[in-house]
């Protein structure tokens, strides 16, 4: 994933924490702010060391990046998301992973209408 569609800076967390809505199922929290400025997409990934050790992390975010690689046409531009994984993350595949996330982008109403998986 690009440099440009991340979020990494604290202060850029925090204004979607403070300002975004958010959006949850067991596995993941999404908080999502819009934003006028941009074209495309941020996403940022937190992922508490309570879930594993470090692989486990890397393993968790690499595969959600990889859900928003493959959704990216399905994404509503001008947002950024921020996902938290919870503790079933860790033991889920990518298409569980997917399928989850895909139900809370659904709750929260930003994947465009009318196109499959």
């Amino acid at each position: 994933m690009k440099k440009a569609y991340r979020i990494k800076k604290d202060d850029e967390f925090q204004l979607v924490f403070k300002k975004g809505k958010s959006f949850a199922n067991r596995q993941f929290v999404v908080y999502i702010l819009k934003r006028e400025d941009l074209a495309h997409f941020r996403i940022g990934l937190s992922v508490s060391k309570k879930i594993g050790n470090a692989v486990v992390r890397n393993h968790i975010k690499r595969r959600i990046r990889q859900t928003f690689h493959e959704l990216n046409e399905q994404i509503v531009p001008g947002h950024d998301y921020i996902i938290i994984a919870r503790k079933p993350a860790a033991n889920m595949d990518f298409h569980e992973i997917k399928k989850s996330l895909t139900h809370v982008l659904r709750l929260a109403r930003v994947l465009k209408q009318g196109q499959k998986r």
